[in-house]
């Protein structure tokens, strides 16, 4: 298993953005790793230091959409919450970015 196999995206919400300040990181990843994984992906991707991990499959929602409104059923996906060393930071989550 590579490490880009296991993070998909980050994820970019006003939640995740907020949890910046704290030095929480929120990213997409691949259903079938777990905490040890993903902790060495992210150290070796982006040279930083991870203190924990926080992970959740996230449900599929339905949504309607076109114009006869038919449901679409979102795929699920796993998140984790990534904490990091006091001071570090990555830079794909800043404003500017």
């Amino acid at each position: 298993m590579k490490k880009t196999d296991v993070i998909i995206r980050p994820l970019i919400t006003e939640k995740s953005m907020s949890d910046v300040q704290a030095g929480k990181f929120t990213f997409q990843v691949a259903k079938f790793c777990n905490k040890y994984d993903i902790k060495k992906a992210i150290e070796n991707t982006f040279k930083v230091k991870v203190v924990s991990i926080s992970t959740g499959i996230i449900k599929g929602r339905k949504r309607r959409s076109g114009t006869r409104r038919v449901e679409v059923v979102k795929s699920p996906f796993k998140k984790a919450v990534v904490k990091l060393a006091e001071g570090q930071k990555i830079d794909m989550f800043e404003a500017g970015a």
